[in-house]
Order: C-alpha cells, then structure tokens, then sequence
C-alpha cells in the first residue's frame, strides 16, 4: 500500500496501477518502521529516464529532517542528471534477503526468495551550489564515519565538489514491502528462521524474527 510520510505535506495514495506489486499480508503500512528501514538500509538505486530508457545509478541517500525530502549525489560525467530535472523518479532499496527452500517447510511449498524492500517516489531537482553540496556531502560522512573508533573528519580540497552535482527528490510516495513468510505457518516461519541462522543469514532471521514471530 502507498505510504504518507507526512501529513502535512504528502498524501496517501492508493491507485489500481500500483507501481509494485505489494501482496496485503506483506504490506507494511507503519511509518516509523519504514523510517527506520531508509535510515538502516540509505543504499539503493536511482531510477530515472535518460533518452527514453530506463537508467539506475547505484547512490547513498539522505532523509531531510522533517523525512519529506531525499538528498543524494552523482558524478557530473554520469548522463543521468542532464534530463533528470522534473522527471518522476524511483529510489530502490533493499535489506537483507536470501532464497529460502521448500525443503524446509513442514507442509508443501515450493521455492521461493524472502527480503525487504522499499520504493520512494517523487520530483526530481538538481543543485551545484558548493555550500549545499558540501553540507550534504559532510553530513553522509559524519553518518558513516560516526561507528569508527576515529572518525575521519571532512578535510577535502572544495574543488573536487565541482565533479559532482547534488539531487534532491520531494517524495509524493512510499511503497514497503517485507516478504517473511508471513503466509507460512508460525511452525513453517519458524524452521525457516532456523535454516537462514545455520546458512549464515542472520540479518534476514532477525528480520523475520522481529516481524512475523
């Protein structure tokens, strides 16, 4: 289901052409939950059109502080920003995932894939101005450095911002899906958890664990 993140500015959407698919029982409609998700997995894709076919480019992402907005940033050489302005794009992200075999259900079942995933949606603007660029480019860094021991503190010369142009996209959508079973049994969800541990996916199990036990 689509997803408002906030009231004052973005309205629930629910239309019948559905940009994914999202079965109800993995739906997840909750929007703290799906903050915490962007913030835990701001690694995805940037979908947009470039001379009329689809282009991704691979980014990290910001959240503004009220969530209405995503910042982000590309190379100036990647063609990607030249047609971008305007446009309706997708960020794509995902959590953990892993194939999970039907040897390990109690009752018949066939294989099949478990993950999370969100889509953001929204309009589309670029910014060079070197002070914005550099505030977004600082605050990624303090995000990332700040789990090190010492963190590396921004100390780079200010022409290299020119080799990139900054992205910011108002979100008018949020779509969330986390496909953990949940249409398994509690006996089936559980043996699955118990595989995924023993083959080293943890962080799927713990997914699982956390929102289909």
């Amino acid at each position: 289901m689509l997803m408002a993140l906030s009231e004052a500015c973005i309205s629930t959407k629910i239309t019948l052409k559905r940009p994914m698919y999202v079965p109800n029982h993995f739906a997840i409609n909750e929007r703290e939950r799906i903050l915490s998700f962007i913030e835990a997995n701001a690694f995805g894709q940037l979908v947009s059109q470039v001379d009329g076919r689809p282009f991704s480019t691979h980014l990290p992402i910001l959240l503004n502080k009220n969530k209405s907005t995503v910042y982000a940033h590309i190379a100036r050489v990647n063609p990607q920003h030249k047609e971008i302005v305007g446009q309706q794009v997708l960020i794509s992200l995902a959590g953990p995932h892993d194939y999970i075999s039907p040897s390990w259900y109690v009752s018949p079942g066939v294989p099949t894939w478990n993950y999370q995933a969100v889509h953001i949606y929204g309009e589309c603007k670029t910014f060079d101005d070197p002070d914005r660029l550099k505030e977004m480019v600082d605050k990624l860094t303090h995000k990332y450095e700040a789990g090190f021991a010492n963190p590396w503190q921004p100390d780079y010369p200010a022409s290299m911002l020119r080799g990139i142009v900054g992205i910011e996209i108002t979100i008018s959508d949020i779509q969330a899906q986390y496909k953990l079973s949940q249409n398994r049994s509690i006996e089936d969800r559980q043996r699955v958890i118990a595989e995924l541990e023993a083959v080293g996916s943890s962080e799927l199990a713990t997914a699982m664990i956390a929102d289909v036990l």
